[in-house]
């Protein structure tokens, strides 16, 4: 089960041009409810932005609820851990609970879950929280990362793991995201 101290949150490429090619409403709404409720539970957020000169920034609807202390990277590789210094960073954290959610599941977020597993992380990937171009792609995408040792999972799960029980101080506000 997920444990808030343990926990980081991993949002990736959610970014203009990406989303401009999806069903937009439900990928950063459903974003949007991991990094809101991540805000309200002190969970660690780390956002990557694949080539931000060419597909945009992270969408303002996403970045506008960024906790100040989010830590936002560029990177030019499909897989974070690829990028100089990102590994380091993640284990400067100390938690070894991934969530992921973003674009494109078969290219970024598989690669960076299966390499996150590979280097002793567990991963949780809500798929409701993620997108592709197209469904078989998003689909293949979920199967791979299953493959690898991934957990899949949906927001709900994941919020209401966060929270454990209803006497959790938070969980009026949690709850709030999803009715």
């Amino acid at each position: 089960m997920l444990d808030t101290e343990n926990s980081l949150l991993l949002v990736i490429d959610v970014q203009e041009r990406l989303v401009a090619a999806l069903d937009k409403d439900i990928i950063v709404n459903r974003a949007g409810k991991l990094v809101d409720a991540a805000n309200l539970l002190g969970i660690p957020a780390i956002v990557s932005e694949q080539y931000p000169k060419g597909l945009g920034h992270t969408v303002p609807q996403i970045a506008s609820k960024l906790n100040p202390s989010a830590y936002v990277l560029e990177k030019t590789s499909f897989s974070l851990l690829r990028e100089e210094g990102f590994l380091e960073k993640l284990k400067s954290y100390g938690r070894k609970q991934i969530v992921i959610c973003g674009i494109e599941t078969h290219i970024c977020v598989y690669q960076t879950a299966c390499e996150l597993v590979e280097a002793g992380f567990e991963v949780v990937v809500p798929k409701d929280a993620c997108a592709s171009r197209n469904k078989y792609e998003f689909k293949q995408g979920i199967d791979s990362m299953r493959d690898c040792g991934v957990r899949v999972s949906c927001v709900e799960m994941v919020l209401f793991e966060w929270l454990k029980g209803a006497k959790h101080p938070k969980f009026k506000e949690v709850q709030a995201l999803i009715k």
